[in-house]
């Protein structure tokens, strides 16, 4: 058992809370750690695998090029928290909320955001392609060049958002485009509009 899963596991035991704590190219199994709470830990190069982390929150993290293979987030919080280089492909983040949080060079490719919320947040470099983002909030978040290809966003509430240097090749958006209402998004990118609403551009 590795040291982290020692952790994680006398956490769950013990106070329900892991904190202060520092661990670095260590990985965790199989775990149940749904509703646990973790306050200012760092984790850098770490992989977990078929873990739980329903419900869980976090609270000044710090997440450096991890890896997380077939985990599940489903109705988590994260505040002020900082993802980076992280891998998360096919990831559940139902429900989740970040709040002020910094996520950058993720790899989120197929992952399911259905009903979650960006708060406050600053978005970069982050593959999202082919994810699902029904229903999902942003709010007062900076969103630089992420991409959304083939993406979900139906019902998405985006009002404000600056989308211009993201990618939205084939999302799939309400007949109305509503999703894009008091959103900004490049004069490139009203073609995906128009062709989403039936009307031919002509050359």
């Amino acid at each position: 058992m590795s040291g982290l899963e020692r952790a994680l596991l006398f956490a769950r035991e013990e106070g329900e809370q892991l904190a202060g704590q520092d661990f670095a190219r260590e990985s965790a199994e199989g775990l149940d750690l749904s509703d646990l709470t973790f306050r200012q830990v760092r984790f850098a190069r770490c992989r977990f695998a078929d873990c739980d982390f329903g419900g869980a929150a976090f609270y000044g993290c710090v997440f450096e090029d991890c890896a997380f293979d077939r985990c599940r987030f489903a109705v988590s919080f994260w505040k002020e928290s900082d993802l980076s280089g992280c891998r998360a492909q096919g990831g559940d983040f139902r429900k989740v909320r970040f709040k002020d949080c910094r996520l950058s060079g993720l790899r989120l490719r197929y992952a399911n955001f259905t009903g979650a919320l960006w708060e406050r947040c600053a978005l970069s470099d982050c593959d999202l392609a082919e994810s699902a983002c029904q229903e999902l909030r942003v709010v007062k978040t900076t969103l630089e060049k992420i991409d959304f290809t083939s993406a979900s966003l139906f019902r998405a509430v985006l009002k404000g958002a600056d989308l211009s240097v993201c990618t939205l090749d084939g999302v799939s958006l309400s007949a109305s485009c509503q999703e894009l209402k008091c959103a900004k998004i490049h004069a490139s990118q009203a073609a995906v509009v128009a062709r989403i609403l039936g009307i031919e551009i002509a050359e």
